[in-house]
């Protein structure tokens, strides 16, 4: 029969020999058991959610009034002080529970509920180099894990067999404009024809004493970006054009964005991309402006704030759509229909998956699922725009996100309990909604203690693939590229249209240590405990089949990791 739950503690109350049975729901006065115990009186202590036997072999059980003669016939002194002594014992037990020395005492639970750490909303890093460091096993397995995973499992089944890959309905442009009546009276439906990237000139209204960057959002809000401006704003005034008697500015939106996934290696990617003469990042290589700043969003624990404009965005191009704007003029002298062949590109990993303000937003939701999508918007005004998507090894890029984002206690055993606690709030969601709706949904990805949904890649892709075609992607995995970063980088070239480099720039490029690897006291942490590793598979398993089937690739399954 399972333990008790509840603290019930059997005393004695006077000397006439009544009995009051204590429990969390009030007293219950005559000579009963606690109701939560069923007749079981057990010293129990619940610490940090767990529930432990105060005394390991001193219970307190009712056998027949003969058992109790003896105690009563204690004077009433000794009784105190027993009762006294036992509450030290409690105080005592307690602390050094409390004290964090408690692994040997405790029987972990599979679900334990404790407080959720804020979703992180600013960075997603990534990293290869990390793949190297699970290759050996920890010396000694937690017994306690193992037999929670049937019921776990149990957890799991639910999930699998509630899962449904639909198909999203796509809003109307009409839908979309008044969503956003600013943006699209920002950015134009046609961009010049003899630039690769997007761009277009618009009218600058502001005289040379004007800082054109007075007002950007990007430099209010964050101090690490003013340098960044500083150097914007000094190249700025020598970059107008004039044409009947007014200021033009050139704007650029980028040509291909990496957009995820966390983890996966798009900070590798990015550092080794722009080393390529022909591409021009975003001033801040993660702006998250699609997914979070246009919402207003830094991070979103902290609220929300003005929403970034998209002049905002198109400021952090102005380096870019500078050098596009000499190309441009050189190449009208010599022949005006020369295509320029610089390319913009922008790396936020967030681009993919997080939709988590919609609902702030958008009231016309369908049954918990968002009426609009990044990509929505993004095709709206860039249809043949190009994708870069890096993915990994989900069970892998979910404990690398949580040794990343992870402030405190990481540990192989912090990582299960979280693992599993996500896994049992995934799946009630899952009892009452589609699984689209809880993979948006805002409040279920806020109280994860760790970021289940950003390794089903299928459920974004799918919904990427329903505005944007497949030859508009390049889907890469970072065990690839980690293994041979030169075959990794000459796809990127050949699916971007980049020219050839030399043999030195090849070599620069390729050679140059992974970006962003792990902190070394992460690494001194270990790898996960296997059965962690074989409920994540067993988690992603179903996701990863489906992304096999949209890929034709069995290498997305990641069944040789």
């Amino acid at each position: 029969m399972r333990p008790c739950i509840n603290r019930c503690l059997q005393l004695l109350a006077d000397d006439t020999h009544r009995q009051q049975v204590s429990c969390p729901g009030g007293p219950h006065q005559g000579h009963q058991a606690c109701p939560a115990c069923k007749g079981e009186n057990k010293i129990l202590l619940r610490v940090d959610s767990k529930q432990m036997n105060l005394l390991a072999v001193l219970e307190v059980r009712t056998e027949g009034n003969e058992a109790w003669g003896g105690f009563l016939r204690f004077k009433k002194g000794k009784r105190c002080s027993l009762v006294f002594g036992l509450v030290i014992m409690t105080l005592v037990m307690a602390s050094y529970i409390l004290s964090g020395a408690h692994q040997e005492l405790l029987i972990s639970s599979p679900f334990h509920y404790g407080g959720f750490p804020s979703n992180p909303s600013l960075l997603d890093g990534e990293n290869p180099s990390d793949l190297k460091e699970h290759h050996h096993q920890p010396p000694v397995n937690n017994v306690s894990y193992v037999k929670d995973y049937p019921s776990i499992q149990l957890v799991i089944s639910s999930i699998t067999a509630r899962i449904e890959f639909t198909t999203r309905q796509l809003p109307d442009l009409q839908d979309l404009r008044r969503q956003e009546l600013h943006m699209f009276s920002v950015i134009p439906s046609k961009f010049l024809p003899n630039s690769k990237s997007p761009c277009w000139y618009e009218e600058f209204s502001g005289r040379n004493t004007t800082d054109p960057y007075l007002t950007n959002s990007y430099v209010l809000y964050s101090k690490r970006f003013r340098s960044t401006f500083d150097a914007l704003r000094k190249a700025f005034w020598g970059h107008l054009s004039h044409a009947h008697g007014k200021h033009f500015r050139l704007r650029c939106l980028p040509h291909f964005y990496i957009i995820g996934q966390p983890k996966c290696g798009t900070t590798d990617l990015y550092d080794r991309l722009r080393l390529h003469p022909e591409v021009k990042f975003s001033a801040i290589k993660e702006p998250h402006w699609w997914t979070r700043k246009r919402f207003g969003i830094v991070r979103l624990r902290d609220g929300l704030r003005d929403r970034y404009p998209v002049e905002d965005y198109l400021d952090l191009f102005d380096l870019a759509a500078q050098q596009i704007h000499q190309g441009l003029q050189a190449g009208s002298a010599r022949e005006p229909s020369e295509m320029n062949k610089i390319i913009i590109g922008e790396a936020s990993a967030s681009t993919m998956w997080d939709n988590n303000a919609w609902t702030f937003f958008y009231d016309n939701s369908t049954d918990g699922e968002p009426p609009f999508l990044t990509q929505d918007f993004i095709h709206a005004f860039q249809p043949h725009a190009k994708l870069i998507v890096m993915l990994r090894d989900p069970v892998e890029r979910l404990y690398s996100d949580y040794l990343y984002f992870a402030s405190s206690n990481k540990s192989a055993d912090d990582f299960h309990e979280k693992v599993t606690e996500a896994l049992q709030l995934f799946e009630n969601c899952m009892l009452d909604y589609s699984l689209r709706a809880c993979v948006y949904n805002n409040t279920l990805n806020n109280a994860m203690p760790v970021r289940l949904q950003v390794g089903l890649y299928a459920v974004y892709l799918l919904d990427w693939l329903t505005v944007f075609n497949k030859d508009q992607f390049l889907i890469l995995r970072l065990e690839d590229h980690a293994s041979n970063v030169k075959y990794t980088m000459h796809r990127v070239f050949q699916f971007l249209n980049l020219g050839p480099l030399s043999e030195k720039q090849e070599a620069l490029m390729t050679k140059s240590p992974a970006s962003n690897a792990r902190r070394p006291e992460d690494r001194n942490l270990g790898p996960m405990w296997p059965v962690t590793q074989k409920i994540l598979q067993d988690f992603y398993g179903p996701f990863n089949a489906r992304l096999v089937q949209i890929l034709a690739d069995e290498a997305f399954a990641w069944k040789t990791q």
